[in-house]
């Protein structure tokens, strides 16, 4: 059939479609030869022509944002079923976003209520009679990655008869080996703080992780027998207990000697509270009037002759001191501001109380008189200043101070030797006057994902030479004299992760490490 006049011609809209595309193309052409002739860019080479292949881009870093739970994510209206640009829509999502964001705020808000057991258990051994220790314990008694830096040629040049016998019983702990390390978890998250209970009976292990979880580990538990014909998967694992009695991390612990059932903690929730050991149960001894108040708590002591005053400093700067047996209120709590930056750790003088010695990211280790100290102006006894910032000063019963800092040193002040114990309020010294004593190099970058590094002294050692532990970068636990003598190295196999949290019992010599991972390492 032969075409219609009108099938046979284009169009006049084909016509101006066709020119248009005509002149885009002549338009492109020329730009691109004009582009080349000035050098911006050469013509892509055919494939095989040997021309390199573009390089893939490195994948941007992830950035781990540590406590920061995402924000709910919005929803379009007609998802929801809801007419949009209305102002009931835009109110309604509003308020809904507004409620998921105080939901989220509100997991971090501490809780001052007592709550019990089962309130706070997470994980681990159901408790026999709601008891973490039993009665026996506390009545019979309170009292580079694998580079080894000190070893056995160092402990057989050693001279002094004293100093080496010290170095031959240290170096003789050896790593608790019930079960490999990397099988005793005792927090889900990173440990931040650890302690030992006091009870020479039984070797008792609390951890505290970032997130507010308080691991339990009973030492003296024996692995049980498997035989050879059972299957790996048929292994126990060690019995932990996990307790959540914090909202954030747990930032310090301790057990005081005259008060064995009990374990204080303090928390970057702002507050301190009272686990009952007996009754398994928490109450806060320690918080602002307000929830709505953050003073993040990084330390809290007691002195050895009461059992009843808390002492603690904040990252705010403040130092804080509460009786226990007073009515919680602003009356009754007193506060100093002691630095316009964060007190990284603290100690009290164990034998003389007024006396208390803070780090400060101020890069100042300060000396503080109880008995001098005004609330409006406080003025320190004394003070040092390192080149970067001091992350702990832990004083023992001595009267010496060791302290960690980010210039990789750990530094010690014999204030024992200058007369601390005959000083009269209001006494201080010079800067001339308050140096260390003695240096120690130690390498104290531990970066983002490590806890800091902080020196424990062993408070009521069994010989006249005073010791004190603290975390090496190399996966090992270091152990020093006063006079900065190193007395041994403690690692073992099994251990991955640097054992950044070292804390000495009381008077055994047991030392436990705690890692980013959660993980245990116990040295007996």
């Amino acid at each position: 059939m032969a075409k219609g006049p009108e099938s046979s011609e284009l169009s006049e809209f084909e016509k101006q479609r066709l020119a248009n595309i005509a002149e885009r193309d002549a338009l492109l052409k020329k730009l691109s030869l004009e582009a080349q002739s000035a050098g911006l860019f050469n013509a892509p080479k055919p494939l095989g022509s040997g021309a390199p292949k573009p390089k893939k881009r490195a994948a941007p870093k992830r950035i781990k944002v540590e406590d920061e739970a995402p924000l709910p994510r919005r929803q379009s209206s007609r998802l929801r079923g809801l007419t949009a640009d209305s102002e009931v829509v835009k109110r309604k999502a509003e308020e809904q976003y507004e409620a998921a964001r105080e939901a989220e705020r509100a997991k971090k808000v501490r809780r001052t209520d007592a709550y019990s057991a089962n309130d706070m258990f997470i994980a681990g051994q159901k408790l026999e009679g709601d008891s973490l220790i039993g009665v026996d314990v506390v009545n019979k008694g309170v009292a580079e990655p694998y580079v080894r830096t000190f070893g056995d040629d160092d402990i057989k040049k050693t001279t002094d008869k004293d100093l080496k016998a010290l170095r031959e019983e240290m170096d003789g702990l050896s790593l608790w080996t019930q079960w490999d390390p990397q099988r005793i978890k005792i927090t889900p998250e990173r440990i931040y703080a650890m302690a030992f209970h006091p009870s020479e009976t039984k070797p008792l292990i609390f951890a505290g992780d970032k997130l507010g979880h308080l691991g339990v580990f009973d030492a003296s538990q024996e692995r049980p027998e498997t035989g050879d014909d059972e299957e790996e998967d048929d292994d126990p694992d060690p019995v932990l207990t996990t307790l959540k009695p914090h909202t954030r991390t747990i930032s310090a612990m301790m057990v005081h000697p005259s008060k064995p059932t009990s374990l204080f903690s303090a928390s970057y929730d702002s507050s301190i509270r009272e686990l009952d050991l007996e009754k398994t149960t928490s109450m806060e001894r320690y918080g602002p009037e307000s929830t709505n108040i953050d003073e993040a708590l990084s330390g809290v002591d007691m002195a050895a002759d009461d059992p009843n005053t808390l002492y603690w400093t904040t990252l705010n700067g403040t130092f804080g001191r509460y009786d226990m047996r007073a009515r919680l209120s602003s009356k009754t709590v007193t506060n100093w501001q002691l630095s316009e930056k964060k007190i990284g750790g603290f100690s009290l003088y164990p034998t003389q109380r007024h006396y208390f010695a803070t780090a400060s990211l101020d890069r100042t280790m300060k000396l503080w008189d109880l008995r001098k100290l005004s609330v409006d102006e406080p003025v320190p006894v004394a003070e040092h200043e390192s080149r970067l910032s001091v992350s702990h000063a832990a004083f023992n019963a001595a009267g010496q101070i060791a302290t960690t800092s980010y210039d990789d040193t750990i530094k010690l002040y014999d204030l024992g030797s200058k007369g601390i114990s005959t000083w009269k309020p209001g006494h201080t010294l010079s800067d001339n006057e308050f140096r260390p004593d003695t240096v120690v190099r130690h390498n104290c970058q531990t970066g983002r994902w490590v806890t800091i590094l902080r020196p424990q002294w062993q408070m009521n050692p069994q010989s006249r030479i005073q010791r004190f532990c603290v975390g090496n970068m190399n996966r090992f636990v270091d152990v020093y004299s006063e006079s900065g003598d190193q007395l041994a190295q403690l690692g073992g196999d099994g251990i991955t992760a640097v054992p950044a949290v070292a804390v000495f019992h009381r008077s055994k010599n047991w030392v436990a490490g705690g890692t980013a991972s959660g993980k245990l390492c116990l040295w007996m």
